[in-house]
């Protein structure tokens, strides 16, 4: 397996660090199944893509660094949560490197980026991460798979559980940007009660006091946001040091409460409720192997984002074992990734039609554990076999 650098200041040194990696040796080059890795490596949003990376590598750890029996060759690259830079650094993996399949964007409008090049060369995207809403309904394309979710099914869960649990007057926080909207408007499908505040603030944003004065004005009995990353942990810092946690109770997806922000934050975060479609302790052995063989590797509990890293490989795997490394088969490969014949961390894992996972979504909170640890734990099912709500558009055979 050959890495490129993790983490580039800029797109001339994305491309130098990609030009100047050794090879494989000559009798493996052939025969190696190609995996072009694109990902945040830097900046705020930098731990979301190491764990995706991290998740992905145990896989490969897994598997003996092979895909499907053949020789796996990852070419790594970090996209500094750049569009521009992600599509070119997209377009020299398929034009140079002519990978077989890529992965690992975690933000959606840099994923809507990359899309084009990839499909256009007929290249096979497994996301380990963004899923949105476009590539659901009208804009679905046989080469892109979403091995994680469609942007607003964890907002689903949420708002689902907010409208159970009967929080009358609720004030919503996002990012401007494609996850963020598609996160509200998921939030307001299975919400009922009153917005009294809907927000949209800049990417990468670390600073909510006007935002927080904002919400603390419009009195609500319950706050949801949508902030992964180095947004979501001084959110949350700055929310409870206001006060207002006393008044309204936080919500949010699991990536606003996964444990790389539980990590940074620490107590301030019990008592926090999220969704999720996996959790470190679901019963089930593919789980319980992934959770431990993770921990024993990298000295800290796996993310939902380490988890979806760890399932596109093992998806990769099963597509290039069922079509015996036939690769150039395209019509072959896509239905094998459509059968996705692998164990998923998650238990069960099918595909819907626009080739988004059907999927179970599991309520969490924040608690302390057994072993003294700040983390999630699993309360019950919020929806069983969920689907998303564009796949009807979709009119992909």
């Amino acid at each position: 397996m050959r890495l490129a650098l993790a983490a580039l200041p800029s797109l001339a040194a994305a491309f130098a660090a990609l030009a100047t990696v050794a090879a494989l040796p000559a009798a493996h080059a052939a025969d190696a199944v190609k995996v072009g890795f694109i990902s945040t490596l830097s900046g705020p949003g930098a731990a979301l893509g190491i764990d995706i990376r991290d998740g992905f590598n145990l896989a490969l750890k897994h598997t003996g660094n092979q895909l499907g029996g053949r020789p796996a060759e990852v070419i790594v690259a970090d996209d500094q949560q750049s569009p521009d830079v992600a599509r070119q650094l997209a377009d020299r993996m398929i034009k140079r490197d002519k990978v077989d399949f890529m992965t690992g964007i975690v933000f959606s409008n840099v994923m809507l980026a990359v899309g084009a090049p990839t499909f256009a060369a007929k290249t096979f995207y497994l996301s380990a991460n963004a899923g949105p809403s476009q590539y659901a309904g009208e804009q679905c394309n046989p080469y892109f798979f979403s091995v994680s979710y469609q942007n607003d099914n964890q907002h689903e869960a949420v708002g689902k559980t907010v409208q159970d649990k009967g929080f009358k007057r609720v004030a919503l926080l996002a990012p401007n940007y494609p996850a963020g909207k598609d996160a509200l408007t998921g939030f307001k499908r299975f919400y009922k009660g009153e917005v009294v505040q809907e927000i949209y603030t800049k990417l990468g944003q670390l600073d909510y006091a006007a935002e927080l004065a904002q919400v603390r004005a419009a009195k609500p009995d319950a706050m949801y946001i949508f902030l992964p990353g180095g947004m979501g942990i001084n959110f949350v810092k700055q929310y409870v040091a206001s006060g207002m946690s006393k008044d309204a109770t936080l919500f949010g997806p699991g990536f606003s409460a996964d444990e790389d922000v539980i990590g940074a934050v620490g107590a301030p975060m019990l008592g926090m409720f999220n969704t999720s479609q996996w959790a470190h302790d679901l019963d089930n052995a593919a789980n319980k192997r992934f959770v431990a063989d993770f921990q024993k590797a990298y000295g800290r509990l796996p993310t939902l984002y380490a988890s979806q890293g760890y399932d596109a490989a093992m998806l990769m795997d099963a597509a290039v074992r069922d079509t015996k490394g036939q690769l150039g088969d395209k019509a072959a490969v896509r239905q094998a990734l459509k059968a996705a014949k692998f164990n998923s961390v998650r238990g069960s894992f099918k595909f819907n039609a626009n080739q988004f996972p059907i999927q179970d979504y599991y309520l969490r909170v924040v608690t302390q554990d057994a072993q003294g640890r700040i983390t999630n734990r699993t309360l019950g099912t919020v929806f069983k076999g969920h689907t998303d709500a564009y796949a009807a558009a979709c009119k992909m055979s």
